[in-house]
Order: C-alpha cells, then structure tokens, then sequence
C-alpha cells in the first residue's frame, strides 16, 4: 500500500526531469514571472469547480495548482545556497500552522471559529510587525472581495470605526433581495446601471475601500 504523500515526491522528480538538461524546453525556460498567469488561471478554474459542484473538477485543479507549488518552488532551487525548495515551502507552512492554532498546539483558548480567527488575524499582525489590521490585505484583490476582507478585519476593532454612511440605505435595499441568488441578480443590476451611466463600479469601490481604511487607521491611532 502507497504511503500517503508519494504521489507528491513523484511530482517533485517529473518536475526536477522537465527542468532538468535534456528535459522540456518550454518548462526550462519559465520564471516566477512568466508563471503568474498560470497561477491566478489555476486558482480561478478551482474556484469555478467549486462552486459548480464538480467534483472530479476540483480535484484535477487542485493538482494543477500543486504543480505550481512545485514548479515554483524548482526554480527557487537552482538558485543554489540563495535559494529554498519544496521542503523549506512545506517546513514554512507546518511551522506556520502550529504557530497560529495555539489553541491546538499549546495551551491557548478558543472555543468559536471567531474567536480562532481574532487570534489568527492577531498573531499575523504580531509576526509581521503590522501596525493596522488593514495591513496586508493585497491591492490588487477584486474589489468585492477586499471590500468583504477589509470588513472582516474592521470588525476586530468594534464600535471604534465609525459605521458606513450608506449603511442605512443599504440595509433598505437588501430588506428586498431573498438570498444570495437574488444578491447576485442585484449586484449585476447595479453593475449594469453603473456602466449605463459611464460609471467604472470596480473603480468606485476600490476608492470607497481605500477611504474605509483610512477610517480604521485613524481609530486605531486613536
């Protein structure tokens, strides 16, 4: 019987033969740079099967993502003493892992998945030197997604952000929509009527994004 995790060392050896002298040339020739493409294509195809149900899907895609892992992590390799592999990739994240579930791996509380994310968001800000809890949350996300994640962070600081101004109106619009099919329906409606009006909504939010923020910095200076 195959122990578990053999399969990912046979990956690891079909990627050292393709990059390796006499193996394939387009592979040979590929960077961190040239493979982002490749990288965000991936993760957008698992999260279509996900969300389509397809389970065979998700698992075809979750490999093809595992070879990006590993495709990365040969070309960080050949950099010799510079550079790092697979294992140190894998070393990082275990580490990682205990680190941030003290409640599993030490004698931390916590009893609520909340509670669990409080201390996960807390400890991350504690290692890298953060100074706001709107720190490392990427630009380039879709503005949809920043907006949720810069939500999710403010409400670490309770009643010290000031509410959103159109909270009120929002909340009068969403009494209608029944579900997140009808929320769906909605945000293409209003996506639709922006363009209509030669308004960039992506754009708006992003700025309305920025501006909460500066919001959250503020209180927490205070």
């Amino acid at each position: 019987m195959a122990k578990r995790g053999e399969s990912v060392l046979d990956l690891i050896e079909v990627m050292d033969r393709l990059r390796s002298p006499g193996g394939c040339p387009w592979d040979a020739r590929q960077t961190h740079q040239s493979l982002v493409e490749y990288l965000v294509e991936e993760a957008y195809e698992t999260v279509e099967a996900i969300e389509g149900g397809d389970d065979s899907g998700l698992r075809e895609e979750l490999g093809d993502l595992l070879l990006q892992v590993v495709f990365h992590a040969r070309i960080a390799q050949e950099r010799g003493d510079k550079g790092w592999d697979v294992d140190d990739v894998a070393r990082g994240i275990v580490e990682k892992l205990i680190r941030r579930h003290p409640h599993v791996f030490a004698d931390a509380d916590a009893d609520t998945a909340e509670q669990v994310e409080a201390n996960w968001h807390a400890l991350k800000a504690e290692e890298k030197g953060r100074a706001s809890v709107a720190d490392g949350i990427p630009e380039h996300l879709p503005a949809l997604l920043r907006a949720s994640k810069v939500h999710s962070r403010s409400t670490l600081l309770g009643d010290a952000v000031p509410d959103l101004e159109s909270l009120d109106a929002a909340v009068r619009l969403l009494d209608s929509v029944d579900g997140e099919e009808d929320l769906g329906e909605f945000l293409l409606a209003v996506a639709s009527l922006a363009r209509d009006r030669g308004w960039d909504a992506e754009a708006a939010l992003r700025q309305s994004v920025r501006r909460r923020i500066i919001s959250i910095r503020e209180a927490e200076s205070q």
